[in-house]
């Protein structure tokens, strides 16, 4: 096997192992600790603290670690809020988000320079396009990446589906479900009241493992970046300071159409952190068991993956806008059909159909809005980029940070508000672009778009 090629699936299966842990983590925080709403605190703090990391960290880290090792350092940060999680309260659970927040943004952008510094180096020996081979690497990562959704969630469902003694919800109860939710402590809480500290510690056990063996990969089996590939390394790496950064990021907002496109890309931080905050805990949890928050959540996973795929593919016979049409009506729907519907155990298959329609509609958020920002400022894609991770990130913030402070139905009025308000303003940055490139060659290379864009997701 080709040694480049080896240490991609070793990042590949380091990562699987490390969001298998965390994304398991993320779907339970809201149900695992609702009390005071702890959970949706520090996803919120953790989110905040990934806008200030992503903003200067980096560069810093690459620069005086190397990759490999600033990997394996911010994953560290990541087993440290699985730690957190084992004795959950404000004094040990905030400062870990602060840590993961702080290592994810090193985290990947270690990843996706290794992984082109990589794909350069085997396309400079083998005198191929180093473009395809980059893209040939980052399809390997994402492939291999994107299940770890589904293991995570399965494990967290099979671990809590043990449990001996099973809570009858009493419809009393069950009317406090859903968009009218009751803001008590009981409420919420029904669902996960059966669970044995035991389980919990099996699963955090498993999860705290599973992100150290992800560490012990990249330490052990990682190559270092080798001398002949230290002038690549060095012109990758020669990245801006943090105020000039800063000040680009700020500059860049001069751009009607990245002011336009704010709400779009708020708007893809408040529905996922809808559906992990708010639709896991007062949906599933409440009228269902938390134990079924992982299966509802591998629903969302796989039908997202497959349809990042298919969209991906089929955009360039559509076009974004159609997609663009697809993704608010279906979200639209099930917004509506949220506010409307009173959940209830009965309705089992109900629960699957709502975060499998999510996961088309965010398919489409994600690959297209990425799309979006790579077309519309090819020539200025870091700050484009840079804005692009800041206001998803305070969507995600703001999303988290009043989940304990108002009701359901309000959340879903307002997600509706900001969908409504980005699909006018998002119109209105087509109308500027297309106005700009009139007299302008019209084609677009997505192969131009960077490929980093893919690592906003946590």
């Amino acid at each position: 096997m080709d040694r480049n090629l080896k240490n991609v699936l070793v990042i590949s299966f380091g990562f699987l192992l490390l969001f298998t842990a965390y994304g398991g983590l993320q779907s339970l925080q809201s149900s695992l600790h609702s009390e005071g709403g702890l959970g949706v605190a520090s996803l919120s703090v953790l989110y905040a603290a990934l806008i200030l990391s992503s903003m200067f960290l980096p560069p810093i880290l690459i620069k005086k670690l190397g990759c490999k090792w600033t990997i394996a350092g911010s994953m560290c940060c990541y087993v440290a809020f699985s730690l957190g999680n084992f004795y959950a309260s404000w004094y040990t659970l905030i400062p870990t988000s602060v840590i993961l927040g702080l290592g994810g943004a090193p985290l990947w952008s270690a990843k996706c320079t290794y992984l082109t510094i990589a794909g350069n180096s085997y396309a400079e020996k083998a005198g191929k396009n180093g473009k395809d081979i980059i893209n040939q690497y980052f399809g390997v990562f994402f492939l291999i990446f994107q299940s770890s959704g589904i293991w995570g969630n399965l494990i967290s469902s099979l671990i809590f589906s043990q449990a001996s003694i099973k809570v009858e919800i009493s419809e009393e109860n069950l009317a406090c479900c859903g968009a009218y939710d009751c803001i008590t402590h009981t409420t919420n809480t029904t669902g996960s009241a059966e669970l044995s500290n035991s389980l919990i510690y099996t699963l955090l056990g498993i999860y705290t493992a599973s992100g150290v063996l992800a560490v012990l990969l990249i330490v052990v089996f990682l190559d270092q970046i080798t001398s002949d590939q230290a002038e690549t390394e060095k012109e990758a790496l020669e990245t801006p300071s943090f105020w000039s950064t800063f000040l680009a990021t700020l500059q860049h907002l001069k751009d009607k159409r990245q002011c336009l496109l704010i709400p779009l890309t708020m708007y893809s931080g408040f529905e996922q952190g809808f559906l992990s905050g708010d639709y896991t805990k007062t949906y599933v949890t409440c009228a269902l068991g938390i134990h079924y928050v992982g299966y509802v959540m591998i629903c969302f996973s796989a039908v997202n993956s497959l349809c990042s795929l298919l969209f991906g593919k089929i955009s360039q016979f559509t076009g974004r806008k159609l997609l663009f049409a697809l993704a608010t009506v279906t979200n639209t729907a099930c917004i509506i059909a949220l506010l409307l519907w009173r959940p209830h155990p009965k309705q089992l298959a109900v629960f699957f159909v709502f975060p499998a329609l999510w996961g088309l509609s965010d398919a489409i958020w994600q690959t297209q809005v990425n799309v979006l920002y790579g077309i519309f400022f090819e020539k200025h894609k870091e700050a484009a980029f840079a804005n692009y991770r800041l206001w998803e990130s305070l969507g995600f913030v703001i999303a988290f940070g009043y989940s304990t402070k108002l009701q359901v139905y309000i959340k879903l009025y307002i997600l509706l508000s900001v969908l409504v308000l980005s699909m006018v303003m998002y119109g209105a940055a087509e109308y500027v672009e297309a106005k700009s490139s009139l007299g302008t060659p019209t084609a677009t290379k997505k192969e131009n778009i960077d490929a980093c864009a893919q690592e906003t997701r946590m």
